[in-house]
């Protein structure tokens, strides 16, 4: 059975998007609405029109301000490498 790690550390999240060869980005249309930066998303392969790259140190300044942990699966089920994220309040539990 497969599960998800939960992690606020800045290099292990940085490690696991670029092994995967993710991109720090936002979503567009929530960039510069005042909601402390936007919605984060990390982009892989091809790039997703809906979301727009930013600099790691912008990503993680909206990830620490939002009070965000990073939410990651490293296989599937069937051992292959997983791409499954999702940024999740830091203070759930």
């Amino acid at each position: 059975m497969s599960s998800a790690k939960k992690t606020t550390d800045h290099k292990e999240i940085r490690k696991w998007i670029e092994a995967r060869k993710g991109r720090p980005s936002v979503v567009s249309s929530t960039h510069d609405n005042g909601r402390e930066g936007g919605l984060l998303r990390v982009d892989f392969a091809e790039k997703d029109e809906a979301l727009e790259e930013i600099e790691w140190e912008e990503f993680f300044k909206i990830f620490d301000e939002n009070k965000l942990a990073f939410l990651h699966q490293d296989k599937t089920e069937d051992g292959k490498e997983s791409r499954f994220n999702k940024f999740v309040s830091a203070e759930d539990e």
